[in-house]
């Protein structure tokens, strides 16, 4: 059971690396194409390319935006919407697959 989650973890963290290594090549590439033929500044490795995504991000918050505030919102309002035997329902759902059996809570306020 532990190994089943071992690579589980082991799979995301490649997925993101491999995202992030993506990312920073396409900014290169895209910063490398447009930016020294067009004002004259001087080409991006790929750390600075890295590191300016992280600048991105935090000067502009991010990647997701407020994509997942409405996505919470959302899911308030239908949680709001169900009846008393639907939340149930809902909330063995959840406790199947994602708490393994534990009892599940409602969704926060």
């Amino acid at each position: 059971m532990k190994r089943f989650w071992v690579l589980r973890v082991l799979k995301f963290a490649l997925f993101a690396a491999a995202a992030i290594a993506v990312l920073g090549y396409v900014v290169m590439s895209l910063w490398n194409w447009l930016l020294p033929p067009l004002a004259g500044w001087q080409a991006l490795g790929f750390g600075q390319a890295l590191a300016l995504l992280v600048l991105c991000r935090i000067l502009f918050g991010g990647f997701r935006g407020a994509g997942r505030e409405h996505w919470r919102a959302r899911l308030r309002e239908r949680w709001e919407r169900m009846t008393p035997e639907e939340q149930e329902q809902a909330r063995a759902g959840l406790g199947r697959h994602c708490r393994r059996g534990q009892p599940a809570s409602p969704p926060p306020a």
